[in-house]
């Protein structure tokens, strides 16, 4: 192919591309290229602003570490995580909504028992943790696997801080529900927080001028056989943020509320000096469709 232009690139491209083994991929980059190139002539892109998308892509790739993941971020703050998430998680009505997954999550978190103070020796309101899985006709959902992650009440997460060495964790935990679904905990009121602002993600929610802060929450990953995996936040409710999210991830149905309780017995029957908090949320599965 030669002496391509602006009207005959596209199909060249397509035709380059038509001998791809994998369907699936054949058709998601027939429809990449198509919209791409469609982007680029809609706008009517000049090579300074291609090279400086070039430039932002780099950096985004740049900056990304074990513990920092800023194409998550760029996926987060431009609707693209919510999208997908909301076109391949559509549930019966009962079900526990899903929600963005955030770029804070790590693999091997340590497992606690049920009961057990999670946060790890963080600082802050000490908040008391309950609900119950089920599914969707009511049921317990003995012994599913529910992960837990948060920020602290300065608004971060444990892999921000370079004071935290890489194996220790603070405010997250592998947790499992009892024979009756039931789960409980307790750990720290997390705060709102801004997402990492200082990189390439940062300084383009500064020229669109938009906010990169999120609103308070808890965030859940619940595994159970037969059942679909769901990826969840639980939100406070008359929280800052719920409305403008910097990630797009706030839905209703997980707005809840923080109870706070004055100083007395906590829900284990200890004596507590300082105020508490608690929140009790029940979580609805989809059941695996085959």
């Amino acid at each position: 192919m030669r002496n391509l232009d602006e009207h005959t690139i596209t199909q060249a491209v397509l035709t380059r591309n038509a001998n791809a083994d994998d369907a699936r991929l054949r058709e998601i980059m027939t429809s990449l290229v198509q919209h791409l190139h469609a982007f680029a002539r809609e706008t009517k892109l000049t090579e300074p602003e291609w090279e400086k998308g070039i430039e932002f892509l780099t950096a985004v790739g740049q900056i990304c570490s074990p513990t920092r993941q800023e194409f998550i971020l760029l996926s987060d703050t431009l609707g693209l995580s919510t999208l997908v998430t909301a076109q391949n998680h559509k549930k019966p009505d009962g079900c526990t909504e899903a929600t963005v997954f955030g770029p804070f999550h790590v693999q091997n978190a340590p497992q606690y028992d049920l009961g057990t103070d999670i946060s790890d020796g963080l600082p802050g309101v000490p908040w008391y943790v309950r609900g119950s899985i089920k599914d969707i006709d009511g049921n317990p959902v003995p012994h599913a696997v529910i992960e837990v992650w948060q920020a602290d009440d300065a608004g971060f997460y444990d892999v921000q801080k370079p004071e935290v060495g890489q194996e220790t964790y603070q405010g997250r935990a592998v947790l499992q529900a009892d024979s009756e679904g039931l789960y409980h905990f307790k750990t720290i009121v997390p705060e709102c927080y801004p997402i990492p602002h200082d990189g390439p993600v940062g300084k383009m929610l500064q020229a669109l001028d938009r906010h990169p802060w999120r609103p308070a929450h808890l965030h859940f990953m619940i595994i159970s056989p037969n059942h679909e995996r769901l990826v969840t936040h639980v939100f406070r409710e008359h929280g800052e943020y719920l409305d403008s999210d910097a990630v797009f991830g706030v839905r209703s149905s997980l707005i809840a509320d923080w109870v706070e309780h004055q100083p007395g017995v906590d829900p284990y029957g200890e004596k507590v000096e300082t105020p508490y908090f608690t929140l009790d949320f029940d979580f609805v599965l989809n059941p695996v469709t085959r």
